[in-house]
């Protein structure tokens, strides 16, 4: 599995990360189908196998369940994985509510520590709920995390942004934005061409639109979509969340293909 830098934070990540919100979380989901949450056995299973398969990178977040209490117990050789979770989101009895507050953000860091069994995060991102510019001008959790990462606690910081103006601030005063990209929407090209620019990292969200780029969806089909996505420089990795571990050897195997299609025309 190709690695690349997380932009200059000096964290390498896998080109695929593996998302984990089936970990924990089957309530308000967007999936093309439903699913079932993956028993403890299951869960170290696919773990095992993402990494041998050279996958390094694992999406997390308080508001998936208990997805990270489950990664904290679980993770083989948990020291030797990069893990980015965030803050701002709570989600319960099915709902998701927000608290950018620099408080909530420090509490939430701190949890996650303990429930992940770190004693420092590599990224942590604020957790949208598209009101991007409003969180960044009016609200605290981006000056706590950069005094989190001041201390020591974290790494490097930044936001899953729901708008390209968002997206920009964040690219030109932040560590690492998580961008969408996919076939149906290219929101976040100017984000993605602006760090690369300026060397910030880029994580790629939904670059399979949550399952519907698979053909049996209705999409372009998969290989498409990884297509686009690594077409474009400044792309870190990309995020595909599953529990299939049929599906995970195949998004890898499409992820060689691609890369090496692309790395010969020069891309």
């Amino acid at each position: 599995m190709e690695i690349r830098a997380l932009g200059s934070t000096g964290i390498a990540i896998s080109v695929l990360g593996l998302g984990t919100v089936k970990l924990g979380r089957d309530q308000a989901v967007k999936y093309p189908g439903g699913f079932t949450i993956p028993d403890d056995g299951q869960v170290r299973d696919i773990l095992a196998l993402t990494r041998e398969l050279g996958i390094n990178f694992i999406d997390t977040a308080p508001a998936y369940g208990n997805s990270e209490q489950r990664l904290g117990a679980l993770l083989p050789d948990k020291h030797d994985w990069v893990i980015m979770t965030k803050v701002g989101e709570i989600f319960e009895n099915g709902v998701s509510r927000f608290d950018f507050s620099a408080a909530h953000t420090r509490m939430s860091v701190e949890r996650s520590l303990q429930r992940l069994e770190r004693d420092s995060l590599d990224i942590v991102l604020v957790h949208s709920d598209g009101n991007d510019m409003d969180i960044i001008h009016n609200q605290d959790a981006l000056a706590e995390l950069d005094r989190l990462k001041q201390a020591g606690l974290i790494r490097s910081y930044g936001m899953s942004t729901k708008t390209a103006e968002g997206g920009r601030w964040i690219v030109e005063h932040c560590d690492v934005v998580m961008a969408t990209l996919n076939l149906a929407d290219d929101h976040d090209l100017p984000v993605i061409a602006r760090a690369h620019e300026l060397d910030k990292g880029v994580v790629v969200k939904k670059g399979l639109q949550s399952g519907h780029a698979d053909k049996s969806a209705g999409g372009h089909g998969v290989e498409k979509a990884f297509e686009h996505v690594f077409s474009h420089a400044g792309v870190s990795s990309m995020i595909v969340g599953t529990i299939n571990p049929e599906h995970l050897c195949q998004n890898v195997e499409i992820t060689h293909q691609v890369l090496e299609r692309l790395h010969e025309k020069g891309l």
